[in-house]
């Protein structure tokens, strides 16, 4: 009998330890998958990325890594995301974990698992973001961004967003018009140790998880934007 106790508590005291690893791995595995991203989308050899002009006038980007849709004519999407928002310095905050979910329309059969970009790029799309709560479209303009490194922003000038999709390896201007975000509270749970406000942590006033891949994550923003600003430069 005391065998069996001393077991099931093991067991126990096991399954306590193991989940939040596993919620730690899960938030690693996201800021990789998001970094990969943004290097597919924004690194040197790139060429039918975003255009360096959205890069360097982008005051926030939120990467959605994977997002499944599911269904014939109307699905569901659904994603996990992370944002990082450009500071007073000229730096990036740490990675804000959400969640994006809506639905999707037109001729879809089983699933279909893509990757989403979003460059927000003026004040009012920033305070939606920040809010940790807003509708894609619902008073925010969005559109699809352009393509092409040497493309130019002006084709969505007034969009407060302008976003991209991955499938099957390549990548178009694409739009999420009524999917909602909102703060994923559990991976900011787990990402910073503690419940920690979503605006806190695009406003730069929290500090950078102990974490490599968040690191990551914000240096390849930063990298990308700095070079798309010395490539304007040099023009």
């Amino acid at each position: 009998m005391n065998k069996s106790i001393a077991l099931f508590a093991a067991g126990a005291l096991a399954a306590a330890v193991s989940v939040p690893a596993i919620a730690q791995d899960r938030s690693t595995d996201e800021l990789n998958s998001a970094t990969q991203v943004m290097q597919e989308l924004t690194g040197p050899q790139s060429k039918a990325g975003i255009p360096d002009d959205v890069l360097k006038n982008a005051k926030c980007v939120a990467v959605i890594p994977k997002m499944l849709k599911a269904g014939f004519v109307v699905g569901g999407q659904h994603g996990a995301g992370v944002a990082t928002c450009r500071l007073a310095n000229g730096r990036w905050s740490p990675p804000a974990p959400f969640d994006l979910s809506g639905a999707t329309f037109g001729a879809q059969i089983g699933g279909e698992e893509q990757g989403y970009v979003m460059m927000i790029m003026n004040d009012s799309g920033m305070q939606a973001l920040m809010s940790g709560h807003f509708k894609i479209g619902a008073g925010v303009d969005a559109a699809a961004g352009p393509v092409g490194r040497e493309g130019s922003g002006s084709a969505g000038v007034s969009a407060a967003i302008l976003s991209y999709a991955r499938a099957k390896g390549a990548y178009i201007g694409a739009t999420l018009n009524g999917a909602e975000l909102n703060q994923d509270h559990g991976e900011t749970r787990q990402l910073y140790g503690q419940p920690t406000n979503f605006q806190a942590i695009l406003n730069g006033q929290v500090q950078m998880p102990d974490n490599s891949a968040a690191h990551q994550f914000v240096e390849t923003i930063n990298r990308s934007v700095v070079r798309a600003a010395n490539n304007a430069n040099a023009q």
